[in-house]
């Protein structure tokens, strides 16, 4: 899929590419055995190899390549049979060897896309241009160092990586965010990346410029280690704001690697950015090249999880939902299982994904919780459905009877109808009574009535209101609609 239609900043295109390291989920390192455990004491999960002690040898980690096939399995991307390990050449002090493991004239994984829903419900999709493995650096410890020194801690040396490279096909910031999520997503639902990002284990690096339209690319600075979604579009909008007033003050950009500041809002220059040709790329001699048979690949298919893209066409498909709904609802296998229970026994689905999506998500946002952790259990959810489709109750009084049912939590594990008797919650069934109400509101309010009569909208609803607040909020909506404009009508 080509890039999206661009909406012009200032006059400007925005041009954004990610590069996101996903940590992937193995026990031990890509070429040593020492464990991958995060936030143990500095030091103490590095062995010979991650050190570089001289005689040492790296061996692949073949659970890491398996997780490099299930992404390249979930994306539409090709396995490459054959794949080659190399040498990137820089010096850092936590980088012992001087040099990274990592793969560069043939990866992995080639090609694919993600694909994602906006906001308003319109279909997107970003390409990528590869996924390759890697090793992990040790990290640089600043702060509370005695003396203002510099400490290193190498536990992450040697940690499984899939550094996974799109194509420059982003246009805004909402799109980049939307990308990421995706994404993070996707590494999480296949199990190969536990997706936490303040642990670093799901960084992005954002490459960003601007051009006028019809004009070549610009010049890109990258935005390195975002580590959340809010994070990222604040430093993401940032930075094209600074490259557009640069621009217009006849400055040129230069091209540079760039921290976000949360404190500030703003992005600083970190360093310049190097080309590969500044990392002396060369195959590395201690490790032959990365083959994979293609009953290898046919192995790892068949012990995939139904993809989310493939889930969501099914809700489509068996559920009658929009494409829309059925993303939303596929965000985790979780949600989706939840979803599928609530819709399974109540026969209702597209109710089902309003309520999911509506008032769930909105408690589960609010507490900062998970859908495994929701208070209301599919089957409650299920049972309260059901009853608003007999017509037992009315929405207005289903939510009353969700509060409830939340504010007790799941282990309560409270009954639907027990609820609903107990808050005297049930849809008037008395046609008399009903009757006998709509006349006193037609009664009570001639000026409404009047204003109805003369084509005024709102005046029916006040109405209804005055109707509804008379029942207690009992009476069937649809039948209250029906019985007063047949009785004002006569």
């Amino acid at each position: 899929m080509t890039p999206s239609s661009p909406s012009l900043i200032q006059g400007y295109e925005v041009v954004i590419g990610f590069e996101t390291h996903a940590q992937l989920l193995t026990r031990s390192k890509i070429f040593s055995r020492a464990a991958t455990a995060f936030g143990a004491e500095p030091n103490t999960q590095a062995c010979a190899v991650d050190l570089a002690l001289p005689g040492t040898l790296p061996v692949m980690n073949r659970q890491a390549v398996e997780c490099a096939i299930r992404l390249g399995l979930a994306l539409g991307a090709r396995i490459a049979p054959r794949s080659v390990f190399a040498r990137k050449n820089y010096f850092y002090p936590d980088l012992p060897k001087g040099y990274q493991i990592s793969q560069f004239e043939l990866p992995v994984v080639l090609g694919g896309e993600v694909g994602f829903f906006m906001e308003g419900g319109q279909r997107k999709a970003v390409r990528l241009v590869r996924a390759h493995l890697e090793e992990d650096a040790g990290k640089s410890l600043h702060e509370g160092m005695p003396g203002g020194q510099t400490g290193i801690d190498l536990n992450r040396a040697g940690t499984p990586l899939l550094e996974i490279v799109t194509e420059p096909d982003m246009r805004s910031s909402a799109e980049a965010v939307a990308y990421a999520r995706a994404l993070h997503q996707i590494v999480m639902w296949i199990g190969i990346c536990d997706g936490n990002m303040q642990e670093g284990s799901f960084r992005c690096d954002a490459n960003v410029s601007v051009r006028q339209p019809g004009a070549p690319l610009g010049t890109r600075r990258e935005i390195k280690n975002l580590n959340s979604f809010r994070f990222m579009q604040q430093a993401i909008d940032y930075e094209i704001r600074w490259q557009i007033a640069e621009l217009q003050e006849g400055r040129a950009i230069e091209q540079a690697t760039v921290l976000f500041d949360p404190g500030t809002g703003e992005t600083r220059a970190m360093r310049s950015k190097e080309d590969s040709a500044d990392y002396r790329y060369f195959p590395d001699p201690d490790l032959p090249p990365l083959v994979i048979e293609p009953e290898w690949v046919e192995r790892v298919r068949a012990a995939m999880p139904e993809l989310p893209q493939h889930m969501a066409a099914r809700f489509v498909r068996d559920w009658g939902l929009p494409e829309y709904d059925a993303a939303q609802l596929t965000q985790s296998p979780q949600m989706a299982a939840y979803f599928e229970q609530a819709a399974q026994a109540s026969g209702q689905a597209k109710l089902a994904s309003n309520w999911v999506m509506g008032e769930v998500s909105r408690r589960l946002n609010a507490e900062g919780i998970g859908i495994e952790a929701a208070k209301v259990g599919s089957a409650q959810l299920a049972t309260l459905l059901a009853r608003i489709a007999s017509g037992a109750i009315s929405n207005a009084a289903a939510r009353q009877v969700f509060d409830a049912l939340w504010a007790d939590g799941q282990e309560a594990k409270q009954d639907v109808d027990a609820v609903i008797a107990a808050k005297g919650l049930q849809q008037m069934n008395d046609a008399g009574a009903l009757e006998q109400i709509v006349d006193e509101v037609i009664a009570a309010n001639p000026d409404n009535v009047a204003q109805f009569k003369a084509g005024k909208d709102k005046a029916f609803n006040a109405l209804v209101g005055q109707v509804m607040k008379a029942s207690n909020g009992r009476a069937n909506p649809q039948q209250v609609n029906a019985l007063l404009k047949a009785r004002i009508s006569a």
